[in-house]
């Protein structure tokens, strides 16, 4: 399709905000995703094309938040395989599979990870109190890998799910996990855009303009999120991944 630019100014906008939104709490694709309906797109031609084009809006937010993941490289690795692996699963999956009964799934398990996060404190020191932080660390690619399979699927809340994995393991402060759900999320979406290449589903005009849009966003919105408190930047991700799960039970 070749889009008119009263269309091109609604998913360029919707992506800029979005790179904004998923640097600082993550749910943005809950912009782009109707937004790219909204011009006509075919659902999963609307999902894998919003997928694509977020890539350089994670990759803007990464770099802006570079420094605070200076001295978390051990952390990385341990997860960075398993996020590429659930990204390029979870693209799979939405190339060969009904998306209906996955859709039935995904606002449970968005409110599972913002009931996670609400509680990341309390967890915490339950982890801490019997010494099992460094234990449960080990163990974050589990819950990263999970989370890729949906963030190759879909990705709406996506942040959401990793950002619970990964600060409920770690004890640190939420910013320095958000800096470091930037680059697991880069990884994710970047791995799932590399299978929708080969698929030739992806709509290029639309497409074209949100990699702009998106990685502009991506770069504010790290600005932002290293500057804001961690228990504002918790709530936020709570409050939109909440509203993330409504919209997409509204849509049963």
């Amino acid at each position: 399709m070749t889009p008119v630019p009263v269309e091109v100014a609604l998913v360029g906008a919707a992506a800029f905000v979005a790179g904004l939104v998923n640097a600082v709490a993550g749910g943005g694709s809950l912009l782009t995703f109707p937004a790219l309906i909204g011009v006509g797109l075919p659902p999963v031609v609307a999902s894998l094309t919003n997928t694509v084009a977020l890539c350089p809006g994670y990759l803007g937010a990464a770099i802006a938040q570079r420094k605070l993941l200076a001295d978390q490289k051990d952390r990385m690795w341990r997860v960075l395989p398993a996020a590429a692996l659930g990204g390029v699963a979870g693209a799979l999956l939405l190339l060969n599979t009904d998306p209906r009964a996955f859709d039935v799934i995904v606002p449970f398990l968005i409110l599972f990870a913002v009931g996670l996060l609400a509680m990341q404190d309390r967890v915490r020191r339950w982890l801490e109190a019997r010494g099992k932080t460094e234990r449960a660390a080990a163990w974050a690619a589990v819950p990263v890998g999970l989370g890729a399979i949906y963030g190759g699927y879909f990705g709406a809340g996506l942040g959401v799910i990793l950002l619970a994995s990964l600060a409920v393991v770690h004890a640190d402060s939420l910013t320095r996990i958000n800096a470091l759900k930037q680059t697991v999320s880069l990884v994710v979406n970047t791995a799932a855009a590399v299978v929708f290449l080969f698929s030739k589903q992806v709509d290029w005009p639309s497409c074209g303009v949100m990699l702009v849009a998106s990685l502009g966003g991506g770069v504010l919105g790290g600005a932002i999120a290293s500057k804001v408190k961690p228990a504002v930047l918790r709530w936020m991700v709570v409050v939109g991944g909440t509203s993330v799960a409504v919209a997409m039970f509204a849509r049963w």
